[in-house]
């Protein structure tokens, strides 16, 4: 199964009937902490988890997601600094959300960074030049 880059979240879910119609729950994380916003409208995809055939299970694309960071260690690229973290260190978003921290910038800036480390779930970065934000 290819992931596509756009793809915002994954996660598995189980169909539950209310008020006559059926609900799948998105869990509080996607929308608090991902690019799911509350009343936007997504698309949905619908994968059986008892799989035959040689596609992984909704469970199996989660995990291959979530050990896959779109960015890798020497990647250079130019991002909006949009929050400061509990350390004072700039907080960029990448692909998918994926975040980067970035010592020694303020919020609204604009950097182009090189990653120097990554994780699952978050990367560690250094400004190697400031840009103007119209830039």
């Amino acid at each position: 199964m290819q992931i596509p880059d756009d793809l915002l979240c994954l996660f598995s879910a189980r169909v539950d009937e209310q008020r006559g119609s059926y609900v799948l729950e998105v869990p509080k994380e996607e929308v608090t902490t991902g690019d799911v916003q509350v009343g936007d409208v997504h698309r949905v995809a619908v994968f059986a988890t008892d799989t035959t055939d040689d596609t992984p299970s909704t469970h199996e694309a989660v995990q291959n997601r979530e050990n896959f960071a779109p960015v890798e260690k020497g990647d250079q690229r130019t991002v909006d600094i949009e929050d400061i973290g509990e350390q004072g260190d700039g907080i960029a978003r990448t692909d998918r959300g994926y975040v980067l921290i970035i010592p020694d910038t303020e919020q609204g800036e604009r950097v182009t960074v090189e990653v120097t480390d990554v994780s699952e779930s978050v990367g560690f970065a250094d400004v190697i030049e400031r840009k103007p934000y119209y830039e």
